[in-house]
């Protein structure tokens, strides 16, 4: 039987209260807001977060699915209070966030449920890097920054280039440092039907995971998601671990074949059981959230998705793993 203890039941429940503050023990590392925690179909809320180490007030923004409106929603449950930078007057409370304190775009894959935040916004963003495995650049060019779909706001691609956002390839499992953020990242390769990714983002001694959409090993065929536990297994012997943002599209009575790329309460299981067998020490996993995004809205009448998948994660955590339902407007500190 699982030990319920209060953090447990605060880290459970923390998708009720949007601007609720989970901590870790220890001295929290990084804060993470949530702006859109959807897989489609509902816009206004797809798959984003900001991610910013807790000793600064630069942001990077992990996938942006949506962006300004999510940024709204965040202001509206307080999730920026803590900033102390003085704020431009020229600029509203969302601007001020987007000019000033987001740096940049981690984008795992150019389905638009993953970028369309980024593509709306451009004409009123300011410059900054757009950072990407190259096919996922390549397909925000050649499919979107084409003067057909959108505007050319990059540096690259269809003439005129515009050069608001840098284009910056990723190397999969090589490092790179975020410019003007304290922050690195590692991107891994995940099977989709677009190629995505995962980004291992690091400050100092402590690393947090974020999943874009991603199939399990045992349909996709490509092990993927395992040489990622293996690196962070490896990287866990000296490092800490705060948590991480993976989807769970759909709940377990999706058939393998429709799965198109995405994981379900079963397939996540059996993905972290692999990683808890790799990791020694077992007390790592105790504190450490795993928040799970892109569960797909529907229009369906009956049970809300989020509900039952929370159920059926719930049924099967003979672990103890913490698991949080992402919620729009979210701030967690890690």
């Amino acid at each position: 039987m699982l030990k319920v203890t209060a953090l447990t039941l605060v880290v459970a429940l923390a998708w009720l209260t949007p601007a609720k503050v989970i901590a870790k023990p220890a001295t929290p590392t990084f804060e993470l807001i949530t702006l859109g925690d959807t897989g489609g179909i509902e816009d206004g809320n797809l798959s984003a977060f900001l991610l910013r180490a807790l000793s600064e007030e630069n942001y990077i923004s992990l996938d942006s699915g949506t962006l300004v409106n999510g940024i709204n929603v965040a202001i509206e449950n307080h999730a920026f209070d803590g900033l102390k930078r003085a704020p431009d007057d020229t600029l509203s409370a969302a601007g001020n966030i987007l000019h000033h304190h987001v740096k940049g775009y981690l984008l795992s894959h150019g389905h638009l449920d993953h970028v369309a935040g980024l593509l709306i916004a451009s004409p009123d963003d300011n410059s900054k890097p757009i950072y990407a495995l190259p096919s996922v650049n390549n397909t925000m060019n050649g499919n979107y920054f084409n003067w057909q779909a959108w505007a050319n706001f990059t540096d690259r691609g269809i003439i005129p280039r515009l050069n608001k956002y840098p284009v910056i390839d990723l190397t999969a499992q090589e490092p790179m440092s975020i410019k003007g953020t304290q922050l690195n990242v590692t991107p891994f390769s995940l099977s989709h039907p677009l190629e995505s990714t995962a980004f291992v983002i690091e400050k100092d001694q402590d690393l947090f995971v974020y999943f874009g959409d991603t199939g399990p090993d045992a349909v996709e065929k490509e092990g993927k998601l395992d040489a990622i536990w293996h690196y962070l297994a490896t990287q866990m012997q000296t490092k800490t671990l705060r948590g991480m943002v993976i989807e769970v599209s759909f709940d377990n009575q999706r058939p393998d074949n429709l799965l198109f790329g995405h994981l379900t309460p079963k397939y996540l299981h059996q993905e972290l059981s692999k990683f808890h067998s790799l990791v020694s020490d077992k007390t790592q996993f105790q504190d450490m959230p795993i928040i799970i995004s892109h569960i797909k809205y529907s229009l369906k009448s009956g049970i809300n998705p989020k509900v039952k998948i929370k159920q059926e994660l719930d049924a099967a955590n003979t672990l103890g793993f913490n698991f949080v339902i992402a919620k729009q407007g979210q701030r967690l500190v890690l």
